[in-house]
């Protein structure tokens, strides 16, 4: 299980606005302090879904590894990213690059994975001049708040994730996949269920359907887990849409996400997910030093635009695949 459900003695501030925050006094080594409040910390977690911690000062790279492995052990390597990321240490990264004007919507991250983190970590080391929060929503929250017609159809046949490898927009295959072998990149898609087919320009077309409706592993709780509408192209921005439509052509997008049948999302359906999202959006504006846990099943995560600099780390933990027959197992409930 991801997350402890022990009782935690801190005193969380919780805001209908904002993720839980713990305020504390700056300790003289933060990591050990991470290790003595481990249990307390990963209860508020899976109390609350995200907690902010402040006080820490976390500085720099070592200090937030040691801080992450204290919490959360080893970090997982990430694979099949969207885009490359700068490695600080085994399992810690920046932040994924994305253009500081727009916004990056809620999702899950590596929801398209059939093995995902459970528990993500983020540490600010630069807080921007303005915005750039981690934004957090409740899945749960947002699964009840969609229609049931859309939220049945996805989670009756599940989403498509399309993807087009090539040297110029995204990750590598290198850099996603973790080597350039064409037999291992092979390997590995046959074993994590993904289609692939090569071009004949040598570059390569992936096709992985996913659950959109998972349980979390400890509640059992049904969640809208999924990047259906983060990965589609209607939540491009409208030149960068038209611009990559343009050179790559519609059915040659880097990524994309489609029905279970291969038809293409609406526009109109993902909207309806984006505003919700938005509606059950919470946020606290990062400040140097933060620390910022997420679970990452229960709960979805975005970056909004931002000015200055913005320096955040990132750490993925406890790999789960949680369960997703949601509608069998309902089934064989009643």
């Amino acid at each position: 299980m991801p997350f402890s459900s022990l009782a935690s003695p801190l005193d969380v501030q919780l805001r209908p606005d904002g993720p839980a925050l713990l305020h504390v006094d700056p300790p003289d080594d933060a990591p050990r302090w991470a290790g003595e409040h481990r249990e307390a910390l990963r209860a508020q977690v899976a109390e609350h879904g995200a907690l902010v911690v402040r006080g820490l000062g976390l500085r720099d790279t070592g200090q937030v590894g040691a801080v992450f492995g204290r919490l959360a052990g080893d970090l997982m390597t990430e694979r099949e990213a969207f885009a490359p990321r700068e490695a600080h240490g085994r399992g810690l990264y920046s932040a994924t690059p994305w253009p500081a004007n727009q916004p990056m919507c809620m999702h899950h991250e590596l929801s398209y994975q059939l093995q995902v983190p459970g528990l993500m970590l983020f540490a600010c080391l630069t807080a921007p001049e303005q915005g750039g929060a981690t934004a957090v929503a409740d899945a749960e929250e947002v699964l009840r708040a969609l229609p049931g017609a859309l939220t049945e159809r996805f989670e009756r046949d599940g989403w498509i994730l399309t993807r087009s490898y090539n040297d110029e927009i995204g990750a590598s295959l290198t850099e996603s996949f973790g080597t350039g072998d064409r037999a291992e990149i092979e390997r590995y898609c046959r074993a994590n269920a993904i289609d692939f087919r090569w071009q004949p320009d040598g570059s390569l077309r992936t096709e992985q359907r996913r659950n959109a409706v998972v349980r979390h592993p400890a509640t059992g709780r049904r969640c809208w887990f999924n990047q259906i509408a983060f990965l589609n192209e209607w939540t491009l921005a409208p030149e960068v849409r038209e611009y990559l439509v343009d050179v790559y052509g519609a059915d040659g997008l880097p990524f994309n996400t489609r029905h279970s049948d291969g038809t293409p999302i609406e526009e109109d359906v993902v909207q309806l997910i984006n505003s919700t999202y938005e509606a059950h959006t919470r946020r606290e504006p990062w400040q140097a030093g933060d620390l910022l846990l997420v679970d990452n099943i229960r709960t979805a995560h975005s970056r909004e635009a931002f000015t200055g600099e913005r320096q955040v780390l990132v750490g993925m933990a406890e790999p789960v695949r949680p369960a997703d027959d949601c509608a069998a197992t309902e089934a064989s409930e009643r």
